[in-house]
């Protein structure tokens, strides 16, 4: 029997006709003859033109961007940065992204779980975002992720980083383009414990990034801790805590005490005079330009921890920071850098996949390539879809035009890893 051509599919090689209708008279068969073979050959001619109609993946008109995050409250700062760094990119790429247009969607969480959770399940479902980002704080984070992955849209996380999904809970759906919650703390313990403070005071809020941030800097310091004090999630008065940190003795306090907090304790450690006999270190988030432009030369001289400096000597972390000032007025900080970095990471899968969004399995490939510019200079993910990348030190100083702001003074891990990525069962 001879095998129809390989270039036809069998539905329309079935189609074709194969034997004669049956013969009765000579002018009732050519009729029905006549009839049988229009019939016949029809049925062949929709059966190929169906299969050449088949729908295939098409670029997308336009990007869908849901942007959640903190946009009021005393952690609005960090989440107007993310915005931001954002919108910088897409302003930048002439309103898009990858080649399409972007229609960014913009929420504030309120730094609420259950708001944040109602508002991603209407992004998702009401708006039908391709893809997410914003989120600031990780307890917010680990109560919208179960929505976003059931919904198999892409998480760019421009800075929540929590060590569930680093670890066994780690996602396909869910990119973290800043760090592990852990990794600017670990960097901080690593610096204590190199310049000798035998005892130390910890203070941090009592939730998820909290509980990451005392891991991480234990991780790396090995003296005496001498008290771990958690404080509520947006607390602003530290006079008790001050008071406890005062009787510890410690020569040295590390604190995580992002946006408001950070401003508020750090005007009352130096307004308490603590900061005479006890030297002050925290990570970035505590010791950034946002920080610093509300507390100002009393912050001079503390020490803190960041995978990303204004300074960074590359071509798109130059252009990032001049852009920002330009087109804000002041200088980034680095969510600010991270919501550029979770934009350009975003372009650059679009790009990579011809703007074909829908095609899932494509996008998640493209969006672990990280085939694009990062304003840290150059950029990969871990198994886990977290970053392996440098990490800095930090002091607040005042620059050549009398600013009071932070200065890089070297390298405290090269490609370093979060310690929950061996947990995680992706490749």
């Amino acid at each position: 029997m001879k095998m129809p051509p390989q270039s036809m599919p069998m539905s329309a090689w079935n189609a074709l006709p194969t034997s004669r209708p049956p013969q009765k008279s000579q002018s009732q068969s050519q009729s029905r003859s006549k009839s049988w073979w229009r019939s016949r050959s029809l049925a062949w001619l929709l059966a190929v033109v169906g299969v050449g109609a088949m729908p295939t993946a098409q670029a997308a008109d336009k990007l869908k961007v849901g942007m959640l995050s903190t946009l009021s409250g005393a952690g609005a700062g960090l989440g107007v940065d993310i915005r931001d760094g954002f919108a910088l990119a897409v302003k930048q790429g002439g309103g898009k992204l990858g080649g399409l247009p972007v229609d960014v969607v913009t929420a504030d969480d309120q730094q609420n779980p259950e708001v944040a959770r109602q508002t991603a399940e209407r992004l998702l479902k009401r708006d039908k975002v391709d893809v997410m980002t914003g989120i600031v704080f990780s307890n917010v984070m680990l109560a919208v992720g179960p929505s976003v992955f059931a919904a198999q849209v892409p998480y760019v996380s421009a800075n929540a980083g929590p060590s569930q999904y680093a670890g066994e809970q780690c996602n396909p759906y869910f990119f973290n383009v800043a760090w592990q919650n852990d990794n600017l703390h670990e960097a901080i313990g690593k610096t204590v414990m190199d310049k000798g403070f035998k005892k130390v005071v910890v203070l941090a809020p009592n939730y998820p990034a909290g509980k990451d941030a005392v891991a991480g800097f234990r991780r790396y310091y090995k003296g005496v801790v001498a008290d771990e004090i958690y404080t509520k999630l947006g607390q602003l008065d530290y006079a008790a805590e001050l008071a406890q940190a005062r009787a510890a003795k410690p020569d040295a306090m590390y604190i995580f005490l992002p946006g408001g907090m950070g401003i508020n304790f750090i005007k009352q450690f130096v307004g308490a005079g603590l900061s005479k006999d006890i030297t002050l270190f925290g990570p970035g988030f505590s010791a950034d330009e946002d920080v610093i432009k509300a507390v100002g030369e009393p912050m001079l001289g503390m020490f803190n921890s960041s995978h990303w400096a204004h300074d960074l000597d590359n071509p798109a972390n130059k252009r990032f920071v001049a852009d920002f000032v330009k087109e804000y007025g002041r200088l980034p900080s680095l969510y600010a850098s991270q919501g550029y970095d979770a934009a350009l990471l975003i372009g650059a899968a679009v790009r990579d996949v011809k703007g074909r969004v829908e095609d899932k399995p494509a996008l998640l490939k493209a969006l672990k390539a990280a085939r694009f510019e990062s304003v840290r200079g150059p950029f990969r993910f871990n198994n886990n879809q977290y970053p392996v990348q440098d990490y800095y030190l930090r002091v607040i100083t005042k620059d050549g035009q009398g600013r009071v702001t932070n200065r890089t003074l070297g390298t405290i891990f090269t490609q370093h890893a979060d310690a929950y990525a061996p947990q995680c069962k992706m490749k």
